[in-house]
């Protein structure tokens, strides 16, 4: 049987199951709930947002035309 290190990394399929106890299920829900009632989550969910709004109507761009790959040489124009 291997013994886990917690400076190694691990690999799991998709479909494999996990059991954990209702103590470590609450654990995890109010970490998570105490951190996502945060100010500072909230501005980060907000720039998710953003950055996905701006990725649509860059590739929206992209496909009409209007914005173009870049050359390697960076010029005024493009970031």
């Amino acid at each position: 049987m291997a013994t886990y290190d917690p400076n190694k990394k691990y690999t799991w399929s998709p479909n494999d199951k996990f059991e954990i106890t209702g103590a470590e299920f609450g654990l995890i829900l109010n970490a998570l709930r105490s951190t996502l009632s945060t100010q500072e989550a909230h501005r980060i969910l907000l720039a998710d947002q953003a950055n996905d709004a701006i990725e649509n109507v860059m590739a929206k761009s992209v496909e009409a035309g209007v914005i173009k790959e870049a050359d390697e040489a960076p010029n005024q124009a493009g970031l």
